[in-house]
């Protein structure tokens, strides 16, 4: 499938009393569900027991998979973290599902990351120089190795933490665990979200708003970027010292395009908000005539409301979506992979039969699926199909934990727009203007390297 994927989505929880630690894992990791499909985890750890108590379950599958009742009951303990994952980096295994856990010298450590670090080869070949042993493939496991080593010299897991931040170069966010406290970090840049709320005995650390909301948890605030925010004692202690100015800002736009769940809010920002504000910024230089718009499923739909608002053309549903069609379909070959386009989505003829189409959707990347749905649509009667994007065409990789393919697969990066449209078999194209990026996310600084070429780091 033509699809943009993000790499992870991390969860913590910090209980008093203990009751259901690990159930409430497990539920704000299921509402982070759409941020990996590939496998998940959870470590959890009792600050009442012997130090070094930590227990940890993960596998491959979704969080239903991976965690039944059995499992569950088992993972004692009054605070924890868990993960869910898609790879960017290191190779789709068992090794390298997340949380990351072992045991070092100064006791046990556990790590759940979401995001890229650029520089993780030169640090792990540091490590190994040093006598380091790695397990895994992934960057996650070079920074749980790098905050152990600093912890050897240092008195607490913060100020492990806070020596190893200057050496990591891209985007992140962490929550480490140790035996008596939790520690969340967020890249300077604010590339990756994070947040952190109450909950009615403690406290929960979550990617997403919503993961807070899906434990009944009272939104408190952003984590800043920079920021090292501890949990302990029931309470939390907030490290500012690396935060920098607004001015060098950069968060991920695609967390507000496509990544970032409906009902979420990252950085102040609704994501609901911003893709109706997309879909008014292309109702706004639209010139040609239709009788309806339509999103693609899911992030366009959205979008497809926004456009209709601004526009005054009808927003009208016209893919029916298989919700049972998922992470096990297999996909062989590329015949198979665009017929999997019809085992997912369906057309509803009645709604397209003799009709002009505006179809809204987040992104082109390969334009394979957007030009098999535009032939589906025309094989049902549609009269004309325009589509229009929620975002520029993207001419660069990202480096930074989203799964933008190198630019030898992007296809805008090899054709023009107009040559595009006639690949898809589009009637007209257009892309949102960069300019207009702002319209959804307000005065926002937002990191736009996959369109632009901008990266806020070296890479």
């Amino acid at each position: 499938m033509d699809e943009i994927r993000e790499e992870c989505g991390v969860f913590g929880i910090w209980s008093n009393s203990g009751k259901g630690a690990a159930r409430k894992i497990y539920y704000g990791l299921t509402a982070l569900q759409h941020r990996g499909q590939e496998s998940a985890g959870i470590a959890i750890c009792d600050t009442s027991k012997e130090r070094g108590n930590i227990r940890l379950h993960k596998d491959m599958g979704l969080v239903g998979e991976v965690f039944g009742e059995g499992v569950l009951s088992e993972l004692e303990g009054n605070i924890g973290i868990g993960h869910v994952r898609y790879s960017t980096t290191g190779e789709s295994s068992p090794n390298n599902a997340q949380p990351i856990a072992f045991q070092y010298l100064k006791g046990s450590l556990a790590l759940a990351h979401n995001g890229n670090i650029v520089n993780a080869s030169e640090l792990k070949e540091q490590l190994l120089e040093d006598g380091s042993v790695f397990n895994a493939t992934t960057d996650s496991e070079v920074i749980a190795t790098f905050i152990a080593k600093n912890r050897a010299h240092t008195g607490s897991i913060e100020e492990a933490v806070k020596m190893t931040i200057p050496h990591l170069k891209g985007g992140y966010a962490l929550i480490i665990m140790s035996p008596r406290k939790l520690v969340a970090v967020r890249d300077s840049l604010g590339l990756k979200p994070l947040c952190i709320g109450k909950t009615e005995d403690g406290y929960a650390i979550a990617s997403e708003s919503c993961a807070l909301d899906s434990i009944n948890a009272e939104f408190i605030r952003d984590v800043l970027p920079g920021e090292i925010l501890t949990v302990k004692d029931n309470k939390i202690i907030s490290d500012t010292e690396g935060c920098i100015d607004k001015s060098r800002h950069a968060h991920c736009i695609f967390e507000y395009i496509y990544f970032a769940r409906l009902d979420s809010k990252l950085d102040g920002v609704s994501i609901y908000s911003a893709r109706i504000n997309a879909g008014r910024a292309l109702a706004r230089s639209f010139k040609d005539k239709a009788d309806i718009v339509a999103g693609v499923p899911e992030s366009g739909i959205t979008a497809a409301m926004g456009f209709s608002m601004e526009s005054g053309i009808p927003y009208t549903n016209i893919f029916c979506k298989n919700s049972y069609i998922g992470r096990t379909f297999i996909k062989p070959d590329q015949s198979e992979r665009e017929s999997a386009v019809h085992m997912k989505l369906g057309v509803i003829s009645q709604a397209v039969e003799g009709r002009s189409i505006v179809l809204i959707d987040d992104s082109i990347v390969r334009g394979t699926t957007i030009a098999r749905l535009i032939d589906m649509l025309k094989q049902k009667g549609a009269k004309s199909v325009h589509v229009r994007i929620c975002s520029p065409p993207f001419l660069h990789p990202c480096y930074y934990g989203t799964d933008v393919p190198d630019e030898g697969q992007l296809i805008a990066k090899k054709m023009t727009t107009e040559q595009i449209r006639d690949m898809i078999g589009a009637d007209s194209l257009e892309y949102m203007k960069i300019e207009d990026l702002e319209s959804m996310t307000g005065d926002l600084a937002l990191c736009k390297a996959c369109f632009d070429g901008n990266y806020p780091t070296a890479h």
